[in-house]
């Protein structure tokens, strides 16, 4: 079964859209209202809500309540609806102590709409902050991995989507605040300009300008198209019988194109010919010196077929046929590891933490494991894989000079 999204995990991040409408509030006009809440001013002196997302140690302050108990109409037989978490949104003054120019500017939105106030939305790293109380048991609230939260997002919900995107957003513009605190040029400090979207050198020498770090990555579906098959690979730090499309970095002064042949090639001793873009990801979940990858997907088509795994790189690489493919995308796992770490965040936010993986969510209901499994539908590698085993080869159009 091929799961199909609006738009991929952590894309179509609803407050961008919102931002540039022309009731939305400016972001200098929202920093003045948050100093101004900071210093402990009346929020009704503003004509709009300010709200706060809450990070530390690179997770969001969220919220997951019980779900509603199923109604006497509900089948017997239908499981209840696993908890649905979402950010746990602060007013201002629920986060004392902190300086103005820590906080990041997410977005807004205008008062237009039927009973919708306008808002500006910031988030702010509290990792340092002594004595500050946020969320906790009462509260159904805490601070979750946001990768616990991507696979508990039910991807078919727009807004536990546009909350995770939202996410994601925040935690790549704080990450990068918290590893370019230093001018590259000078070495100067480098202090927060245009509401924490920016960051410019203090030497008045200097004044180099800093933006926020975005790391291109290449993720490719390796195809053979006479053998209908496609190359998977597996690393050493994927949990057991997983495997996903090759990926690697782009180097300077390299195209695209010449990124997934030359990955391909030193990974597995492939070579590829026509390279065809299929869609792009925000990859926010990787690690903290790397605050935010972008990646950038493509289907490649071999040209050679022997393969020759670089152990560095891999732990194995193998073709798989698009039989053992549609296999290994069973929907059943997928949906069982939502539902398992939903309830995981909603033991989280309660305060009992389960001590469960996502590795042992991943099994069919038999408990019989499944032969293999590529990632879930919140992953840019499920929807390369999900595309060829369900739809095919893509068509490559007769002009394409591949370049």
């Amino acid at each position: 079964m091929s799961i199909h999204l609006r738009a991929h995990a952590f894309a179509a991040n609803p407050l961008r859209g919102l931002t540039g409408s022309p009731s939305a509030v400016s972001s200098s006009a929202a920093a003045d209202a948050l100093r101004s809440l900071l210093d402990g001013a009346d929020a009704a002196a503003h004509n709009h809500v300010s709200q706060v997302l809450p990070f530390r140690r690179g997770r969001p302050l969220a919220r997951s309540p019980d779900p509603p108990a199923p109604s006497a109409s509900s089948p017997s037989s239908s499981p209840a609806p696993p908890p649905a978490w979402r950010l746990a949104w602060l007013p201002p003054s629920r986060v004392p102590g902190v300086p103005s120019d820590v906080f990041v500017f997410l977005g807004s939105h205008g008062g237009e709409g039927e009973g919708k106030e306008a808002a500006a939305y910031w988030a702010v790293d509290v990792s340092e902050v002594e004595g500050a109380r946020f969320g906790g048991a009462g509260e159904e609230s805490a601070f979750v991995d946001l990768r616990t939260l991507m696979v508990a997002a039910d991807w078919r919900d727009k807004d536990a989507m546009g909350e995770l995107a939202i996410a994601g957003h925040a935690r790549a513009l704080l990450e990068w605040h918290n590893t370019a605190k230093f001018c590259g040029a000078c070495g100067a400090k480098a202090v927060p300009t245009e509401a924490g979207t920016r960051k410019q050198c203090s030497n008045e020498s200097c004044k180099k300008r800093l933006y926020p770090r975005v790391d291109p990555v290449v993720i490719m579906l390796v195809i053979d198209k006479e053998n209908d098959r496609a190359l998977l690979s597996r690393q050493s730090r994927f949990v057991p019988r997983m495997w996903s499309c090759l990926a690697g970095f782009i180097e300077p002064g390299e195209s695209l194109e010449e990124a997934v042949r030359r990955e391909t090639l030193e990974e597995t001793g492939i070579e590829v010919g026509q390279v065809i873009y299929h869609s792009s990801q925000p990859w926010p979940v990787g690690p903290s010196t790397m605050p935010c990858q972008l990646m950038v997907g493509f289907f490649a088509y071999a040209k050679s077929l022997e393969i020759s795994v670089d152990k560095k790189e891999l732990e194995d690489a193998q073709w798989h046929s698009r039989e053992d493919v549609k296999r290994a995308l069973t929907f059943a796992e997928y949906e069982k590891a939502q539902r398992s770490n939903a309830l995981k965040v909603n033991q989280i936010c309660k305060g009992v933490e389960r001590g469960q993986t996502i590795s042992s969510d991943l099994s069919v209901e038999s408990k019989e494991p499944a032969p293999m499994f590529v990632p879930g539908p919140f992953a840019i590698a499920h929807h390369l894989i999900s595309s060829w085993a369900f739809e095919g080869a893509p068509k490559v159009p007769s002009s394409f000079s591949n370049l």
